[in-house]
């Protein structure tokens, strides 16, 4: 199948577009730069020059396309301070993905998340956003618009990725995490530490996107978690252990200044389960946990740098 990727030279993107092209299918990149649209070359994969923003630019590519991969996200600008522009933008998108592909049957795929969904219990693919007024529930309502498409002809499906995606080269959680226990001489964790967080490789992840391509059912939604918690607590010790620094517990109100704009999501309690994903598409993660990946030694190389 012809699939046209967005967010395609991204940290996820990186993945799957070599992914997809390995599984015999011909990938179209969306790219905002020279620098991306180099990369694309260099993988295999065709170019379109655009952004999320520019709408007949993705209108015509998913039109010309078998399918659609959407990973693009405004992080940046999501990041400082606007994520309610960033989640418009992203649901401009995807409804212009949808308008494109009724009707056809093509598969379109949505990058989401899963922190939030379930705190404090186990969140499983029958788990549903709420939907509150909140600038992270207008992102959560695009991944239910997503679902949607099911009754519009298009073989829709949404991959909830964990909040830690981790591998060589990650700049994400992990990556901020071990600069600030660089920074402060201390690997901290909120509390006790008990709280978990779901976890994936990258390349696992890459894998599910190409599975959900290939076969998932019309309104599928799909868990990208590999491992169902991984305590906070735990990532500190190893963390600590590498930069040789002590690992200690920051007082829930001494979080924010401690962890800057990690706080919000270092001390949620978040685990998540991809049994009824392993069931639907026989997903089975092969790629190191999160703690081994961590021992491995590259976050710390890149820290070094």
């Amino acid at each position: 199948m012809r699939i046209f990727v967005t967010g395609a030279s991204g940290w996820i993107g990186s993945a799957v577009v070599p992914e997809l092209i390995g599984a015999g299918h011909r990938v179209t990149g969306l790219a905002r730069s020279d620098a991306s649209a180099a990369a694309l070359t260099e993988a295999g994969a065709g170019v379109v020059r655009g952004t999320v923003d520019d709408l007949d630019v993705l209108r015509d590519a998913a039109e010309a396309s078998d399918g659609v991969v959407h990973l693009a996200f405004k992080h940046d600008i999501a990041f400082s301070g606007d994520f309610q522009g960033a989640a418009e933008a992203d649901r401009r998108a995807v409804d212009t993905f949808g308008d494109a592909l009724a009707g056809s049957g093509k598969p379109f795929v949505l990058a989401s998340g899963l922190a939030g969904l379930a705190p404090g219990r186990t969140a499983t693919e029958r788990d549903m956003p709420t939907i509150d007024g909140s600038p992270a529930a207008v992102r959560a309502a695009t991944s239910l618009a997503a679902l949607g498409l099911a009754a519009r002809g298009v073989r829709s499906s949404v991959v909830r990725l964990a909040p830690t995606c981790h591998g060589e080269g990650d700049n994400g959680f992990m990556a901020t995490l071990v600069g600030i226990a660089r920074a402060k001489g201390v690997s901290g964790h909120v509390g006790d530490g008990a709280n978990r967080w779901p976890a994936v490789h990258r390349l696992d992840a890459a894998r599910l996107f190409r599975l959900a391509v290939d076969e998932a059912p019309a309104g599928s939604v799909l868990h990208g978690a590999a491992e169902e918690g991984v305590a906070i607590r735990d990532i500190a010790e190893v963390i600590g252990r590498h930069l040789g620094v002590p690992v200690v517990s920051v007082a829930p109100e001494d979080a924010a200044a401690h962890f800057g704009w990690l706080a919000g999501f270092l001390g949620a309690d978040a685990p998540a389960s991809h049994a009824l994903t392993g069931e639907l598409l026989d997903w089975r993660p092969t790629r190191p946990g999160l703690l081994e990946d961590l021992d491995a030694g590259h976050y710390f190389k890149a820290a070094d740098a």
